[in-house]
């Protein structure tokens, strides 16, 4: 939940950055939609800091959930451009 000193700690002990919960939904997937949904429902900017450090972690900005969506699909859902443009430069910059 927005707690970056804590998610360090979790990914420095071994938890896995791509393990899904139980809607599939990775911890970029949920980084997206809090980050996201947050800004809808507090009517106040968007961020995406949690969404850059799990992508310096090496989340896997592809992984799709249960419903097929992308972390970039949620975030183009919520209108997060800022989500949307991180993810689609992360992306662009990777190799094929």
């Amino acid at each position: 939940m927005e707690d970056l000193p804590r998610l360090r700690e979790l990914l420095d002990a071994g938890a896995d950055v791509d393990d899904p919960n139980a809607q599939g939904m990775t911890l970029l997937h949920h980084a997206v939609d809090v980050e996201g949904d947050g800004a809808l429902q507090g009517n106040r900017p968007a961020h995406v800091d949690v969404t850059a450090f799990l992508l310096l972690r090496g989340a896997n900005p592809e992984a799709k959930d249960d419903g097929g969506a992308t972390p970039l699909d949620l975030a183009r859902e919520y209108g997060h451009w800022l989500a949307v443009e991180l993810l689609m430069a992360w992306q662009a910059r990777r190799p094929d």
